[in-house]
């Protein structure tokens, strides 16, 4: 009976970890970029409605495509140019894609 306890002990301690790394695995960043739509500016195959996203050169290089929240409606949509800007947000992966939820969304500085 307690070699039982033990066991049940020890795997509820395994899957308590492993909850905690994967919700680890979510990381805020602050990049800075130029905001384009991936369908009507990058022409994005297989894109059937506008989607922002945050092309990124340098450190942390890549496309981050924006979460749609109020963050991002207040700093707007940006079909057919690009508007250089600085994001923070929580990144995850979602898709084979790189999806950042901005809590905060500005024009880029100079």
């Amino acid at each position: 009976m307690q070699m039982r306890k033990m066991r049940l002990l020890s795997v509820l301690a395994l899957l308590v970890g492993i909850a905690v790394v994967s919700s680890a695995a979510d990381h805020t960043v602050t990049v800075t970029g130029k905001v384009g739509c991936a369908k009507c500016a990058l022409k994005k195959a297989g894109m059937t409605e506008c989607q922002d996203v945050l092309v990124v050169t340098g450190a942390h290089a890549g496309e981050y495509y924006l979460v749609k929240n109020a963050v991002l409606d207040r700093f707007g949509h940006t079909c057919k140019g690009w508007k250089e800007a600085t994001a923070t947000g929580t990144v995850s992966e979602k898709d084979g894609k790189m999806w950042l939820t901005p809590t905060e969304l500005h024009p880029a500085t100079s």
